[in-house]
């Protein structure tokens, strides 16, 4: 096809009619894996006389043809042809001259992108003069050569930027970034205001950009030297102290925030500041990281510290008396430096003089109710709610930056700082201020109210601050007063302050009952918050609710309807668990309401997945719209569909209607495979399963889909579904012993779940439990499928990489001797001559091992099928394992022997669990730091993590290092040791192994005499003793069930 017709072909791409669109789609998609195609595209894409839309159309496909193409993975989809030899060399010669000569932004994204992938597979070795070519354009006199000499460098910096092993990157470094730097700073001699100067900005922001890329994981050796440290370092300082003239960029503050100019300054502080966090910061650097940067820490903190310090304070003090504008990515960078100054002793020195006024001047501001709250309160309040509750979670935000300020200073020097930090608050709320420095001052006190309430010093003064300041502001005319009100109600009873009269609880409680009604929307929705607090911790105001208690769940169904806020789901959950009784009669109805709201989100969710994904996706912005995620929102009504569920555990009648409610929504949710979902839906098909213990006409279908799920686009969930398909089993019995189709399904899940490539160790093991389900619970109706069951497990006896298989394979052979002896015995012998032996081989290794059979079930398990060996007749004792049989008694009491003490582990660890759920009192000094010297260095939790983050990084970087080396010790498996599953229930916990033996060793003296003689006369004394203590045991055990 010549050039001129391929063209035409893309430009039916965008031809408004469908039918063209779609004939031209198809028509590429046919020749689009012919050689030479992609060269012919290169030339398409660099001429001038060809539309600039289809010259972007042929931009876009040639991106997605070599991200999906170039390296093919080992199992390709059919339509995923690799990329000819003579149209990679074609596109690693072609590539940067498009970039410099490229017509438009959108082109030049997508030949970027293009460019990551090229080298992302063929740098170094199959493209050597890359950073050669790269360096010429960087050194040339056209700028737009240079501009793509900079994009092309922050190209080959993001193809290695997570890349752990420090081989390919600091090379790029070395290389690049000297040239990097100087051309940055050249520009910085350009006048900002100079209507030319526009390209300036945007190559400084991909170079300030390119930088930040590269210190994501690792910091180079030439980065840490002085060569590139310092000139870096002047350059970051010129652009953060730069003064941009207004004329230089939009009036406009939203568009402002955008402008090249700000963006590159959003990167140099961005960059100081992940100098400083990650790598500069001795006192807070987790010790794997020691040996590579500590030297450079200590010098970081003592050089450049202070001078980043005394700058940003500089630009604080600019925005704040009005002589400078700041934008608020900006305001957030300068915050959390500062906030990584607290813990630090050396930093915090400097900051320490400076706290009273940056909290009075930089921080009280962001917090007090402004003219962009007000308008986003009347033009879209549910996005206010969502952003002011969610505000704390916002990464660029300076409303975040300032929370974490004063959370830091609040936790990290507490003595020094947080009753300062109330006294102005005090000050502020005393001086008549304005309705919002008042909603300032409060939202400072919700800040900090778990603080308050566990300070010695100001805990017992909080009630009286409430009655003072809280509680007139619930009659505001301001509804954001009313709404701040109860916000500070929710947070300090949450933490648990302590009333010392009734009165003022009633009071405050009243106030926030009314506010449910409230004209404003944001003001209901933490009026909802504060009240769900207020029932769960106070039974007076519980019991004050419960008359209301059907209208309060129907306000929050509004609520949550209308704001699809997850957190209005959490309290709809508290309100049903602290009214289950009262709910149980409209819990059908309630169920009904939550599924309505489900079904809504999840096809707002299904909508939201077909939508076709852009050309290029900006990470950045996905994160941004994760709000309108319906999916999310749908996960927090099927939770709380759950609390119901839970809640209604005592009224089988009524769980039984609300199943029939539920089952819809599980259906429409598997029935349009959203998988994001499948996790919510098997939690409530095994709490409806086995709270009834029965399985209803209309659950089966679930089961089939889960079946036909697992079988294509859900193979990997079956650790979800697992509870599920052992609960259709374990309740299903009859309708499986009637159903040969069903009984082949579970069998199958089995046999994939065990042989499938895409599955690993965890899945095998979930597997062998569905198997040993259908063993234990369909005894006799599964005689037909036995024989596949011995051959698969027998096929894996040696494979799988982890004990815990391992041990779950054996125990499925050890099921099978427990289902049928005899035949079990059969199958194995013919499956391999003489596999029987080398199967009572490893069950012995296991039986007279340490702690080879940990849980109570694997003692138990193997008990009862030594018993089902013992009552077998003398005449189909395989004689291959006859010599062997007397074994068996032996093997029995050894397991009696450690089966107490598993019984004592699992009993102690059962009570744990118990005591945890009792005991979930937060610990004080979490929250408040008042030991030690109030300058030193503060290690806290935060630092904590960090560590225990770094050195499980560098375990798992040596671990894959090794492996690339060829190490054999890296195969070592590093698991841990096999714990109960306190979830776990079976039908041997019924069964009394100590009678079930003494009855079995009866009938083994009976039918095989010889043998039980040889086993008894080959026990030691020690055995002998622990043989009389077994039976001793079943005797008494057998009178106390009598």
């Amino acid at each position: 096809m010549d050039l001129q017709s391929l063209a035409n072909l893309f430009a039916t791409t965008y031809n408004p009619d469908p039918n063209v669109q779609k004939s031209g789609e198809l028509q590429i998609r046919k020749i689009g894996t012919q050689e030479g195609i992609l060269t012919a595209l290169l030339q398409i894409i660099a001429s001038d006389g060809v539309e600039l839309a289809t010259r972007q159309a042929c931009s876009v496909y040639l991106k997605n043809r070599v991200h999906t193409s170039y390296i093919l993975p080992p199992n390709p989809r059919p339509d995923h042809v690799q990329i000819a030899q003579s149209d990679r060399t074609a596109l690693k010669t072609s590539i940067l001259p498009l970039l410099a000569a490229s017509p438009s932004r959108s082109i030049t994204v997508q030949l970027a992108a293009t460019l990551k992938d090229l080298v992302a597979h063929d740098f170094p070795e199959r493209w050597p003069t890359l950073l050669d070519d790269v360096k010429r354009l960087l050194g040339s006199g056209d700028v737009r050569e240079v501009g793509a000499g900079v994009v092309a460098a922050l190209e080959c910096v993001r193809a290695f930027r997570f890349r752990q092993k420090a081989d390919i990157l600091p090379g790029i470094i070395t290389t690049l970034f000297p040239t990097l730097v100087t051309i940055a700073d050249g520009m910085l001699n350009t006048s900002p205001s100079q209507p030319a100067s526009q390209e300036i900005p945007a190559m400084l922001h991909l170079i300030l950009k390119t930088y930040k890329t590269a210190i994501i994981v690792n910091l180079s050796q030439h980065q840490q030297s002085a060569e590139s440290l310092v000139p870096w370092g002047r350059l970051l300082f010129r652009v953060v102290e730069m003064n941009v003239p207004p004329e230089g960029v939009p009036s406009d503050e939203e568009e402002r925030e955008k402008c090249e100019w700000w963006k590159a300054k959003k990167w140099a502080y961005g960059i100081l500041g992940r100098l400083f966090h990650r790598f500069g910061n001795p006192s807070q650097l987790p010790s794997p990281m020691q040996k590579e940067y500590g030297v450079f820490a200590e010098h970081f903190v003592t050089t450049f510290a202070p001078e980043i310090f005394k700058v940003y304070l500089r630009q604080v003090e600019l925005y704040v008396s009005g002589q400078a504008w700041l934008s608020k990515k900006c305001q957030y960078q300068i915050f959390q430096f500062f906030t990584e100054c607290i813990k630090p002793k050396s930093t915090w020195i400097l900051l320490k003089p400076h706290v009273d006024s940056l909290v009075a001047n930089f921080t009280f501001p962001q917090l007090t109710f402004n003219a962009s709250k007000q308008a986003m309160w009347e033009e879209d309040p549910v996005e206010y709610v969502r952003a002011s509750i969610d505000e704390y979670e916002n990464f660029s935000s300076p409303v975040s930056g300032a929370t974490s300020f004063l959370l830091s200073l609040a936790s990290n020097r507490t003595k020094t700082s947080f009753l300062p930090i109330l006294q102005f608050i005090n000050t502020v709320l005393r001086l008549n201020p304005s309705p919002a420095q008042r909603f300032g001052a409060l939202t400072m006190i919700a800040v900090l109210g778990p603080f308050i309430v566990r300070h010695p010093d100001v805990k017992g003064s909080i009630e009286q601050f409430m009655v003072q300041h809280v509680l007139p502001e619930f009659t505001a005319q301001e509804a954001y007063l009313r709404s701040v009100a109860c916000e500070v109600l929710g947070v300090v009873t949450k933490a648990g302050i302590t009333w010392s009269s009734e009165e003022n609880l009633n009071g405050h409680s009243r106030a926030v009952a009314l506010a449910l009604d409230d004209r404003e929307l944001p003001v209901r929705v933490q009026a909802a918050l504060a009240i769900t607090e207020l029932v769960v911790v106070h039974d007076s105001v519980r019991d004050a609710v419960s008359p209301q208690v059907g209208k309060v769940v129907q306000d929050l169904l509004k609520l949550s309807d209308e704001t699809d806020l997850d957190m209005l789901n959490h309290c709809m959950e508290s309100m049903v668990d602290r009214f289950q009784n009262e709910l149980l009669p409209v819990a059908s109805q309630l169920t009904a309401r939550l599924c309505e709201s489900y079904m809504r989100l999840a096809k707002e969710g299904l909508a939201q997945q077909t939508e076709p994904a852009p050309d290029n996706i900006d990470v950045e912005s996905l994160v941004s719209e994760g709000d309108d995620d319906k999916v999310y929102g749908a996960m927090g009504v099927a939770k709380t569909i759950g609390t119901v569920v839970s809640s209604i555990d005592s009224s089988p009648e009524i769980l039984a209607q609300v199943q029939e409610v539920i089952i819809p929504i599980i259906r429409f949710t598997l029935e349009n495979k959203l998988i994001d979902l499948f996790d919510n839906m098997y939690d409530l098909v095994d709490a409806l399963t086995f709270r009834l213990h029965a399985i209803s006409p209309n659950m089966w279908p679930i089961f089939e889909l889960t079946y036909d799920l697992f079988k294509s686009d859900a193979v990997d969930f079956l650790d979800e579904m697992l509870p599920s398909l052992d609960n259709f089993v374990s309740y299903g019995t009859e309708v499986l012993k009637a159903r040969p189709d069903y009984r082949q399904k579970v069998l199958d899940m089995y046999r994939t779940a065990l042989t499938s490539p895409q599955l690993g160790d965890n899945d095998k093991i979930n597997g062998c439990k569905l198997a040993e389900s259908m063993l234990l619970n369909l005894h006799g109706h599964i005689d037909d499928q036995l024989q596949d069951i011995v051959t698969i497990a027998a096929d894996h006896i040696d494979k799988g990489e982890t004990t815990s298989f391992r041990l779950a394979n054996l125990e499925i052979l050890v099921n099978a001797v427990l289902y049928n002896a005899s035949a079990a015995l059969h199958f194995m012998e013919a499956y391999k001559p003489g596999f029987a032996r080398v199967f009572f081989d490893r069950w012995f290794v296991a039986i007279n091992g340490e702690d080879k059979l940990p849980r109570v079930h694997d003692k138990k398990l193997s008990i009862l099928a030594l018993c089902k060996l013992l009552d077998m007749e003398a005449v189909l004792i395989p004689d291959g394992l006859r010599d062997g049989w007397p074994g068996i008694v032996v093997g029995a009491l050894n397991i009696f022997k450690s089966l107490p003490q598993a019984v004592a582990r699992r009993k102690a660890l059962e009570d744990d669990l118990v005591a945890e759920d009792d005991d979930e009192e937060e610990d004080d000094a979490r929250y408040l730091n008042l030991e030690g010297d109030e300058d030193e260095d503060v290690w806290d939790e935060d630092s904590a993590y960090l560590e225990v983050l770094a050195k499980e990084g560098a375990r798992l970087r040596q671990k894959s290092e090794q492996a690339e080396a060829g190490d054999d010790e890296s195969d070592t498996s590093e698991e841990s040791e096999i714990e109960e599953e306190l979830g776990f229930f079976s039908l041997l916990d019924a069964i009394n192994p100590y009678i079930t033996f003494k009855q079995a060793l009866q009938t083994f003296q009976n039918q095989n005499s010889n043998l039980y003689q040889a086993a008894t006369t080959m026990l030691t004394v020690e055995q002998q003793t622990m043989l009389m203590e077994v039976v001793a045991m079943a005797e008494s055990q057998a009178a106390g069930h009598s």
